[in-house]
């Protein structure tokens, strides 16, 4: 099962509605997830300021009381940049001046109770087990503002029902990934990927795809060039939606058992797996509505 949805605003008329748009959205897709759910939401960020997502998972379950500050402090060493906390329930969001992807790894390899779910300039991923309605409230989704949203509810297939192995997942600067399906050749592929230097902090399936496209893109592709290598060389059945900083693209597998819907007018593009979704944006009356071809490669960018 498993429920995407999908909002990219091509214009600022709905800009501060783009978190209470994307939660009506999620909340019908709760049937298709009920495990868990987590969204992404882009806005324009400032120039050269890194945000750094951060999930404590067992804070929930309360085994730890956890020192985001303290962290913070040993983080700034490492960057020789100052870092700002702001605690958000078991999310806190890091922001500083200094290297994102040196503060994701260093993270990674020296504080083990937390997980990095997304660094950028203007992306931040929350995500949580439990009813996708309660996620979106907790995280205050409703409230947000900003350019493009993903966003996903659960029913796990290949990994444990966790906080951190709930979509989107992201390992690259402003790139996450929301799948529904499954992929057979996840552990090999995990394994190239780690020796071309990119980390993982799940065994979900999906997260290699998300750091198959963050390795494509760091190499020098575009989105739509990482997803053409993507349909050459990721085996199984998806329906991707990913975000990227300046946009938001859609592949389904060549055979694309896993289902879509697209709609698009002059203001907007979203996509979902039901269009009951969709059904709840404005001017939807007057949206194109199509199926995602098989193995074709939709994309959309805020400079075109």
């Amino acid at each position: 099962m498993c429920g995407i949805v999908g909002l990219f605003l091509k214009t600022d008329k709905y800009r501060p509605e783009l978190g209470r748009l994307t939660a009506l959205m999620l909340h019908e897709m709760k049937e298709r997830g009920p495990d868990s759910a987590g969204f992404a939401i882009y806005d324009e960020g400032q120039p050269g300021r890194t945000r750094i997502t951060l999930l404590a998972e067992n804070l929930a379950s309360g085994w730890v009381d956890q020192d985001w500050f303290d962290t913070a402090k040993k983080l700034e060493g490492v960057l020789g940049a100052s870092v700002d906390v702001r605690v958000i329930h078991d999310h806190a969001v890091f922001e500083t001046d200094g290297d994102g992807r040196l503060a994701r790894q260093w993270i990674i390899d020296n504080a083990p109770e937390l997980a990095v779910l997304s660094h950028g300039s203007q992306i931040e991923i929350f995500k949580s087990v439990g009813d996708p309605d309660l996620v979106a409230s907790r995280y205050d989704l409703a409230s947000r503002s900003g350019t493009h949203a993903i966003a996903h509810t659960r029913m796990a297939t290949e990994s444990a029902v966790t906080t951190n192995g709930s979509h989107p997942f992201a390992t690259g600067a402003n790139t996450c990934l929301v799948h529904n399906g499954s992929l057979s050749n996840h552990n090999q592929l995990r394994e190239q990927l780690m020796r071309k230097g990119e980390s993982f902090q799940t065994e979900n399936d999906s997260e290699v795809a998300a750091g198959y496209l963050s390795w494509r893109m760091r190499e020098g592709d575009t989105i739509d060039h990482a997803l053409k290598h993507a349909l050459e060389d990721l085996d199984g059945f998806y329906t991707f939606a990913i975000g990227v900083e300046d946009g938001f693209a859609i592949l389904r597998d060549p055979i694309a058992c896993k289902p879509a819907v697209v709609a698009e007018t002059q203001d907007w593009v979203a996509m979902s797996s039901e269009y009951r979704a969709i059904a709840q944006l404005p001017d939807v009356e007057h949206a194109t509505l199509f199926e995602p071809d098989p193995g074709k490669i939709y994309s959309w960018s805020l400079n075109s």
